[in-house]
């Protein structure tokens, strides 16, 4: 079985596996209790341990586990999930707001929002001119570039850290997301003072749709894993917490994928692309993509249950 030629074995040998997996359990117990062999212990400890993964394992190819999750494992975890996403959707934009908001009040809250090294020519006060310049200028004197690939590090971490933090209630995963997109409504603000609100959103529209997206899922994420440890239901918190885990991991595993798209369409069409319209057509596109693919892609007809 260890070389991959399990059709080999005839229907008696299968189905004598798992009797032959628990008399090998018993022998390492009475082993452990009465041999003074380690060598023996030893064996008996690595024969287990392999036929473990063989007997309880999945048995799958990688590539197999590729195309289910391609073929719609994934797309079912996602709209399993569906409840935390609109719970994450509601937090993003609320922290849209409350960046927006306090920068408004306050200039000063603008420093405090976002990191000072990379608010050279993207600050309160700043000229329509250096503003845009920002947005069209070429590549070299493109001031956004270096904001792109913070925002770019800084949502990657933001992602992992709202999915493995769920667990404490969610409580943290939620908090993170309203932090990080306070950070964008902070600079949403400085350029829409400048009437650049509809150029800023289409530069930003290229990557972000795609990244702001995995954001918004892998807080999902985190918040399905807390709510199920929270409450439970009808099973166990373990078992809650188990199958949770499972169902966000799989969405996770979606997310790295999603942000490596990210970082492509970041670093290559960021740059060819110059103009508004071009812009929003490339963001526009990539955010239809995602919503067929979630919403529409390896339906069940008795349901997804994941």
């Amino acid at each position: 079985m260890e070389k991959g030629k399990s059709k080999r074995l005839s229907d008696e040998d299968v189905l004598a596996l798992p009797t032959l997996y628990r008399t090998l359990l018993s022998s390492l117990s009475i082993a452990r209790e009465n041999s003074l062999d380690a060598g023996l212990i030893d064996y008996l400890e690595g024969l287990s341990l392999r036929s473990y993964f063989l007997v309880y394992g999945t048995q799958t190819s990688f590539g197999r586990w590729l195309k289910e999750f391609f073929g719609g494992g994934w797309s079912r975890a996602v709209r399993a999930i569906g409840p935390e996403i609109w719970i994450a959707l509601f937090v993003m934009i609320a922290g849209t707001l409350i960046g927006y908001i306090l920068v408004a009040s306050d200039s000063d809250w603008f420093y405090a929002l976002v990191p000072g090294g990379f608010a050279d020519a993207r600050v309160p006060g700043a000229s329509e001119a250096a503003l845009r310049e920002t947005l069209f200028g070429t590549e070299e004197n493109d001031g956004l570039g270096v904001f792109a690939a913070f925002l770019f590090s800084n949502n990657a971490q933001v992602a992992i850290l709202a999915f493995a933090l769920g667990f404490a209630f969610a409580v943290p995963s939620i908090l993170l997301l309203i932090h990080n997109m306070a950070l964008l409504g902070a600079m949403l603000w400085v350029f829409a003072q400048r009437s650049l609100t509809v150029d800023f959103i289409g530069w930003l529209s290229i990557h972000g749709t795609t990244e702001l997206f995995a954001i918004l899922l892998a807080g999902a994420a985190g918040i399905h894993v807390g709510r199920s440890i929270a409450f439970p239901g009808n099973k166990s918190h373990l078992a809650a917490a188990s199958a949770a885990g499972k169902r966000a991991a799989l969405v996770m595993a979606g997310v790295v994928i999603m942000l490596i798209c990210a970082g492509l369409l970041e670093g290559y069409a960021r740059q060819l692309i110059n103009n508004t319209a071009g812009r929003y057509a490339v963001g526009g596109s990539m955010m239809l993509f995602w919503l067929i693919y979630f919403c529409g892609f390896g339906r069940r007809h008795k349901g997804d249950v994941i």
